[in-house]
């Protein structure tokens, strides 16, 4: 691709910095503007629901970059203006509120947006999502309460119903799962989140269906059992929010745009990069759609050094780490499937597991053994077995 000359990014989010981070620091010298959706510099989010929700970590601590860096670096911030569509054959991008970006090239980084599950009540404004700064507070703001309802056993959900319990708030977790993440990581890794949810004071009701949430306040269950609590946060997963690319013209990938492992999508005004793409990458040898910090970090920086003309390819190995109260989890795998699992325990809580296909590494958990977690990584990267 050659050097762009001027450069629209759509998304606030890690994706989108890193794209303008990487284009500069590969020597692009061309217009660059970044396009948030929220009236917010770019910020983390895994502490949304960890340190910031348990009150550890104030509001500026959250900055990914001082407002200095954008003028330094020569980037132009648009806040709280959404993108309302992309004109690809214009070389254009038309926000919201009518003002219209001129560019040749246009970096779709917007992200996941939370779900409301398709049950009665669920799309209730007072019923809570997790997905950015301003949920988070207003969760914060609501944590006096003195009960609360999580719906969703998945990560978020998780992190978050142990931070509220640290708090003091009686938490109670369904889920539809027989334990936690037990789809995604196996038996093993759910039995153990499950005895550190209850140990942190969550109250886990597994194996049960939502029928409806009623009055933002009780949630009614298939078999006419009823939990009431002070405030219900919905947990129930994300997807990519990629309606700006299903407009401008391009063919989705269960829901995601799909790219090359340099960011480039079929049309070639567009390139995507983090949770709104499914990308393919160079180890794996196929797309993977991926819904991790660091994963968002690593493709938005080949999308920017893709634009500077320079040589750029995503092959790293996803992976995240999770808080459930005091204890970390790393995790890292290319994330579409194994065929078996092997938990191997090393003493004192701390443990492994090797996720396998056809006996090659595919995936690594690990609780306090960071280097089962490398040497895990490496495995995965290079089809070895562990």
């Amino acid at each position: 691709m050659p050097r762009a000359r001027s450069i629209v990014v759509i998304g606030g989010g890690p994706a989108g910095l890193a794209v303008a981070r990487a284009y500069r620091h590969a020597g692009g010298d061309g217009e660059l503007t970044l396009v948030c959706k929220e009236a917010e510099l770019p910020y983390q989010r895994p502490p949304l629901t960890k340190g910031y929700l348990r009150g550890e970590v104030d509001r500026e601590e959250l900055a990914l970059e001082p407002p200095e860096w954008f003028a330094e670096h020569r980037v132009t911030v648009h806040l709280g203006s959404p993108a309302g569509e992309i004109r690809p054959e214009r070389g254009e991008i038309v926000l919201e509120d009518g003002r219209r970006l001129a560019a040749d090239a246009c970096v779709l980084a917007t992200g996941s947006r939370p779900l409301r599950p398709p049950i009665e009540g669920a799309d209730d404004p007072d019923v809570l999502l997790m997905r950015s700064v301003a949920d988070s507070d207003r969760l914060r703001g609501r944590d006096r309460a003195e009960s609360a309802i999580v719906l969703g056993s998945g990560f978020i959900g998780c992190e978050a119903a142990a931070s509220l319990a640290s708090r003091g708030v009686a938490v109670t977790m369904l889920s539809a799962e027989s334990a936690p993440q037990v789809e995604r990581l196996g038996e093993a890794a759910g039995e153990r989140l499950a005895t550190w949810l209850r140990e942190a004071g969550v109250t886990l009701r597994l194996g049960v269906e939502v029928a409806a949430i009623e009055e933002a306040r009780r949630v009614r269950l298939r078999d006419g059992q009823g939990v009431e609590a002070e405030l219900v946060l919905l947990a129930a997963g994300a997807a990519p929010d990629a309606a700006l690319a299903g407009r401008a013209g391009l063919e989705l990938d269960d829901g995601a745009v799909p790219v090359d492992a340099e960011m480039r999508s079929v049309d070639p005004f567009m390139l995507a990069a983090g949770d709104v793409a499914c990308a393919e990458n160079r180890a794996a040898g196929r797309r993977l759609r991926v819904e991790h910090w660091g994963d968002a970090i690593a493709q938005g920086e080949v999308a920017g050094r893709v634009l500077a003309d320079s040589d750029a390819a995503w092959s790293e190995v996803p992976g995240f780490w999770s808080e459930i109260g005091s204890r970390t989890l790393k995790y890292a795998a290319w994330g579409d499937g194994f065929d078996d699992h092997r938990l191997v325990e090393h003493g004192d809580g701390a443990f492994t597991i090797w996720y396998t296909r056809e006996r090659v590494a595919v995936g690594v958990l690990t609780h306090e053994r960071d280097a089962d977690y490398e040497r895990g990584r490496a495995l995965i990267a290079h089809g070895g077995r562990p």
